[in-house]
């Protein structure tokens, strides 16, 4: 099928499509679908923020961001009843079906401690799958190593898995209005 450039040298339609005849689209369609763009690490971590604010959210937690990146916690995640500070990390790829969250920024030999952060969130994007990983647990350890979708190996983190309910029962803002 013959393309033409216009004028400024951007593709147009077909000239079938020009001079009104009939556009097969159905040939397009079959195409093989591309896959997607491989991000760098500071914007994967930035899709990652973006769905702990979403599902932190749709949870009824409220959500806040500190201003800059100075701190070393990403949100501030209030439950009506206490405010947690939560770093979140992103796992995107796995070695031998396991993902590893480290507790640490960039610099390895700075972990994170309860000073710093109460909760470290990680993300396993491909399974769609939270870990909510209090700080304490990395007293003695410096990662993590999750295995969401193996049957036949279990990590012990497990129990971590989507446990929301560390952060108590989010106060819903609705429930103000019963004093009316």
């Amino acid at each position: 099928m013959e393309n033409s450039k216009d004028l400024q040298g951007a593709p147009s339609f077909p000239r079938s499509v020009r001079e009104g005849g009939d556009f097969d689209f159905s040939a397009q369609e079959q195409s093989k679908p591309k896959s997607p763009p491989v991000l760098p690490t500071k914007r994967r971590g930035e899709v990652a923020e973006a769905a702990f604010l979403h599902k932190a959210a749709s949870l009824g937690f409220s959500v806040s961001k500190p201003w800059g990146e100075s701190d070393r916690y990403d949100f501030i995640l209030d439950s009506g009843d206490h405010c947690w500070r939560v770093q979140v990390k992103s796992a995107h790829s796995s070695a031998l079906h396991g993902y590893s969250f480290r507790a640490c920024g960039n610099v390895p030999s700075r972990r994170y401690t309860p000073r710093d952060i109460d909760f470290l969130v990680g993300y396993v994007v491909p399974d769609n799958v939270w870990y909510v990983l209090p700080i304490a647990l990395f007293s003695a350890i410096t990662a993590v190593k999750v295995f969401p979708s193996s049957k036949r190996r279990m990590s012990r983190y497990e129990l971590y898995r989507e446990a929301w309910h560390y952060f108590g029962e989010p106060r819903i803002a609705s429930a103000v209005t019963e004093d009316k």
